[in-house]
């Protein structure tokens, strides 16, 4: 009899253990995460896969990543963002500034000329959103910001080495600044999000497009554009894109304090700087594609660069307006903005 009573308490103890550890996995929380671009994207591999995986491994698996590439959730890159606020997704990647005139005072990153690297440039922005631009994001909870390697030109068929070779050329631009610093520089803007620009350009709906070396090789822009127009390597590119990873302030709310801790630790100033860090990483080898294919570089002298940073300088005096318009003191934050840069880069 006292055999029989031990076997059940065995039994009954495995049983609640059985129990509990079903019940521990039933508390995997799920995070909805979208983006615009495919899972091929430099993005998506190097960036979200890995950041999925390590809060993953940091919760002791309690924290999942369900991703959604390419829109999959539906809406518009754009609409990313209000997406996240409405908690149609949990966590997004996307560039705000695709929403022209909302981003104002954070937009100031995509001036003309002003970072030449991401890394510099992801910490610089984190910092100055946090002093001076948190409410643009208002409804959702910033995890980290950066900026991508800088844009440079690549065209279908033209080749462009001066001011003059780029009167009337109709480029793709990625926002409301970006159009305007085409303009400034004599080209005819178009306004479009990056998944469109292949097939824009090979049906002549643009001649090219202003847009980073790391995003070519998703869209294969290397096989569609002959030649590519570049800056020097020291110098700051003509124009560059803001991107923020947002999460959805209730669904940060409703974790337990360990997994917030978690959430807490693979965002903000350090993960800014590793995701800008990782984009200046995949220049080389989406330009070594282009120069195995024999692609013609047009690389401004410096001559000729600095025409262009002239040519530009209207764009950050109406930047500066629009913010004083909105009763900010545009002067003072570029200059901020400038300053941040610096600190980084000295």
């Amino acid at each position: 009899m006292k055999l029989f009573k031990a076997c059940l308490m065995i039994a009954a103890a495995a049983i609640a253990l059985g129990t509990g550890a079903a019940g521990a996995a039933q508390d995997v929380v799920t995070l909805k995460v979208a983006h615009f671009l495919p899972t091929s994207s430099n993005f998506h591999q190097k960036i979200l896969l890995p950041w999925c995986d390590k809060i993953a491994k940091e919760s002791g698996g309690a924290l999942k990543c369900q991703i959604y590439p390419s829109l999959q959730l539906g809406g518009t890159p754009a609409q990313l963002l209000d997406q996240v606020r409405d908690g149609v997704a949990d966590i997004v990647w996307t560039v705000p500034t695709y929403q022209a005139g909302r981003f104002t005072k954070s937009e100031v990153f995509e001036l003309p000329f002003m970072v030449k690297s991401a890394e510099k440039g992801s910490q610089a922005m984190w910092d100055y959103v946090q002093k001076n631009a948190l409410d643009e994001y208002k409804g959702v909870r910033l995890l980290f910001t950066h900026m991508h390697d800088g844009s440079q030109m690549h065209f279908g068929k033209k080749s462009v080495k001066t001011l003059e070779d780029l009167k009337g050329v109709k480029l793709r631009a990625p926002t409301r600044i970006g159009s305007k610093t085409l303009a400034a520089l004599g080209a005819v803007p178009v306004q479009m999000p990056a998944p469109a620009v292949p097939e824009s350009i090979s049906k002549s709906v643009v001649d090219g497009a202003s847009i980073p070396w790391e995003v070519t090789t998703a869209f294969k822009l290397q096989e569609i554009c002959k030649t590519h127009t570049e800056v020097a390597p020291h110098q700051a590119k003509h124009s560059n894109a803001i991107f923020v990873f947002a999460m959805n302030p209730g669904k940060y709310n409703s974790l337990p304090a360990e997994l917030k801790k978690v959430i807490d630790q693979n965002s903000g100033p350090e993960a800014s700087r590793w995701a800008g860090k990782t984009f200046d990483g995949f220049t080389a080898a989406a330009r070594k594609i282009a120069v195995e294919r024999h692609n013609t570089f047009n690389i401004l002298t410096d001559a000729e660069y600095q025409r262009w940073v002239k040519a530009c300088e209207r764009v950050d005096d109406e930047w500066i307006k629009e913010v004083d318009a909105k009763g900010g003191n545009g002067r003072a934050l570029l200059n901020d903005a400038k300053a941040l840069l610096k600190k980084y880069h000295d």
